[in-house]
């Protein structure tokens, strides 16, 4: 059975950026090299300073894996998803993937946000690209502020992928519309350990698993 996914125009524009992201990785970026790996640890997990490291990287792409990426569009199709937001555009890699799974659902809404303007005109032709762009709403600026009105009711999955040290924030400023059963897909959770002592704690209302190496993924049970 052939899938928005697998077909054109989608799968030659997923495999040439990718191809781009890797040409493209943060590792080799000379912005990079001015940085110690003390210095971008504490970049990473700054609630405040995450502004200048990803000012640093405004070219840079910064997809999910591949893996990570067919997981959304796997997670998404097989739960029927209609109402996906997303923390974290970059280049659109991973919004490509969950709008696909949108499609293919027969439609719905991605709200995602980026606060890199750069990125967000990348994204949005990618996803034109794609021709997916109906089905996503891009919101410029901080999360914190883009994410906070004007949400759906209900929200059946949830990607962080944006600064790490903002995940807990992100997550409490959506977690009242999670519905019982949503998804939450963290990528790269290990750079916020707020976060994860936050959904591994039953308490908290969340059932949740290290899934490949750099993802945690989540459900709300409650």
């Amino acid at each position: 059975m052939n899938t928005t996914l697998t077909t054109a125009p989608l799968a030659p524009l997923l495999a040439r950026l990718f191809i781009e992201a890797d040409e493209a990785s943060p590792s080799n970026a000379p912005v990079m090299a001015e940085l110690s790996t003390t210095e971008w640890a504490r970049l990473m997990q700054s609630k405040t300073d995450y502004i200048e490291l990803y000012g640093r990287l405004k070219d840079v792409p910064l997809p999910v894996s591949r893996e990570t990426a067919r997981l959304l569009y796997m997670l998404a199709r097989q739960g029927g998803v209609r109402t996906i937001v997303e923390f974290g555009t970059s280049f659109g890699i991973s919004t490509l993937h969950l709008a696909a799974a949108l499609r293919d659902n027969g439609g719905g809404r991605l709200i995602t946000s980026e606060f890199e303007p750069s990125k967000v005109a990348r994204a949005r032709a990618n996803l034109e690209a794609g021709g997916l762009l109906d089905l996503v709403e891009i919101r410029v600026g901080d999360a914190l502020q883009t994410l906070a009105t004007n949400l759906p009711d209900t929200i059946d999955l949830l990607l962080l992928d944006g600064a790490k040290a903002l995940y807990p924030e992100v997550l409490a400023l959506l977690e009242s519309r999670l519905r019982p059963g949503a998804l939450v897909v963290a990528d790269n959770a290990d750079h916020s350990p707020e976060y994860l002592a936050r959904v591994r704690a039953p308490a908290n209302g969340y059932l949740s698993t290290p899934f490949g190496g750099d993802v945690e993924l989540s459900m709300r049970l409650i």
